[in-house]
């Protein structure tokens, strides 16, 4: 059984690159939609599974990974920024703050009719940033393509106090509970190779 992670995110890639994981990507085709009033923890298990289906449809013998992760301020969703001052805006409100981390996880294999869906869910606590420490981090270019408008496996580890929970579920793929998933639902372990 292959294994493909539906995500072109070359963070995600490296995680799984690193517990020697043979698999593909092919990236999903679907809009990201948050819908009103939709629970934060409900929207990025939403998303990844729709990714997962969406690449799952076409390869229905494979084994499919989706996930999708969001950054989440007092109940907002922080999604990625519009710009360099969306991207202020974000760290500010992050700034001297704790927030949440959720990445939902999908895993599918259709020919053998199993659909798993599940989360995690991680803190982070921003240290109190100044004016100048934030211009400096969104002049780095970092933020434009992450949600929160912060990675915190590159410079943006520099903005953080600390965490609570899994540090790879912050980068976007929490390989430990995946690899728990794998293992009970589809008896493939990660430590073989898959």
């Amino acid at each position: 059984m292959n294994i493909i992670l539906a995500s072109a995110s070359p963070r995600r890639r490296e995680i799984l690159e690193n517990v020697k994981v043979d698999f593909t990507i092919v990236k999903s085709n679907i809009d990201e939609v948050i819908l009103e009033n939709e629970p934060p923890k409900k929207v990025a298990m939403r998303l990844a599974f729709e990714k997962c289906m969406d690449v799952a449809s076409k390869n229905k013998n494979d084994l499919v990974i989706g996930a999708d992760t969001i950054v989440v301020l007092d109940d907002t969703i922080l999604g990625k920024p519009k710009d360099e001052d969306d991207a202020y805006r974000m760290i500010k409100l992050l700034s001297n703050k704790k927030h949440q981390v959720i990445t939902g996880i999908s895993l599918i294999n259709l020919s053998l009719d199993k659909k798993v869906i599940d989360y995690v869910v991680s803190e982070v606590t921003f240290k109190d940033l100044s004016e100048e420490t934030i211009r400096d981090y969104i002049n780095t270019k970092e933020s434009l393509d992450k949600a929160g408008a912060y990675g915190i496996q590159g410079y943006g580890g520099l903005l953080v106090e600390s965490i609570s929970g899994d540090y790879f579920n912050i980068v976007g793929l929490p390989i430990s509970k995946i690899s728990d998933l794998l293992k009970e639902h589809f008896n493939v372990n990660l430590f073989y190779g898959g």
